[in-house]
């Protein structure tokens, strides 16, 4: 296969799917700002504001979505947040929700874009730069780590449904296709990571959860057949002191939210957040159903 038509068979089999907004935050009760980011291409990011309550700068988190999502499908998130005294940024990637398109995405692309939104928050008066927290799910997830892992002085991070590995995501990928992965997998896995510019051992979540300098919570659904449950076992144990939640779910844990809020704010809100330290124990396992 040439390069150029692997490039297109590339780009059309992961092409972004893109989906409308389902919801609003007024549908959760909170009243937000719309409001237009740049993304360090010079295009438009589409995102929600929810300002905290009261007047001091607050502290803020701001929220990634997956492939194919979009901000929308990331509120059930918000209003918990909100009422545990933070205020947040929903944003949509480059090529999904109402953001601008672009020729296609990639996990360093989703780092970018989060980047672009915590430099946001950081311009924002009313918010407390010192006290930033990232929440991503999937390759969102992926994204949030992989930027944490380029940061000093993020308070913390929350990765659902996490990868530990692209390369595994691209085998399972070409299987669920009926497609060899030898030599196909090899051929497809080198292209894609020049079309990228990033080697998938340098951008993986394995690598780069390590390098993260915050606190790092992990939440995995126990029935994901798109991401197995093995993996979250194995992000986690790249870092002692990562601690791994358990949900009954499967990769969308959306339902489940209700349950993993709390357990999500006492992380946020833990005393001695964003000094940098971590637990040399072995990873901790809590299971919320």
């Amino acid at each position: 296969m040439s390069a150029g038509l692997l490039r297109r068979w590339l780009l059309r089999r992961f092409a972004v799917p893109r989906e409308a907004h389902t919801a609003a935050p007024a549908d959760h009760g909170l009243v937000a700002l719309e409001v237009g980011l740049p993304a360090r291409d010079g295009r438009r990011l589409h995102g929600w504001f929810v300002p905290a309550a009261g007047s001091a700068p607050a502290p803020a988190v701001l929220v990634m979505h997956g492939w194919g999502a979009n901000a929308s499908l990331m509120l059930p998130l918000a209003r918990p947040l909100h009422d545990a005294g933070h205020a947040i940024l929903l944003i949509d990637a480059r090529g999904h929700g109402a953001s601008d398109d672009i020729d296609f995405m990639s996990l360093p692309r989703f780092a970018d874009d989060v980047a672009a939104g915590l430099d946001w928050l950081r311009g924002r008066h009313d918010v407390d730069p010192a006290r930033l927290s990232l929440i991503g799910h999937s390759v969102g997830a992926a994204a949030v780590l992989l930027e944490a892992s380029r940061r000093d002085h993020l308070n913390a991070v929350i990765a659902l449904s996490a990868f530990a590995h692209p390369r595994d995501m691209m085998r399972r990928h070409l299987s669920a296709m009926g497609l060899p992965w030898h030599p196909l997998g090899a051929l497809v896995t080198l292209y894609a990571q020049r079309l990228i510019g990033a080697r998938f051992d340098d951008i993986a979540p394995v690598t780069t959860l390590p390098r993260v300098r915050c606190p790092v919570l992990l939440a995995h659904g126990l029935h994901d057949d798109t991401v197995p449950f093995a993996e979250a076992v194995r992000l986690a144990a790249s870092r002692p002191g990562t601690t791994l939640i358990q949900v009954d779910a499967g990769h969308d844990l959306s339902d489940a939210l209700p349950q993993a809020h709390k357990a999500f704010e006492s992380f946020l809100n833990a005393p001695g957040r964003n000094r940098g330290s971590q637990s040399h124990e072995p990873f901790a396992q809590q299971r919320i159903c």
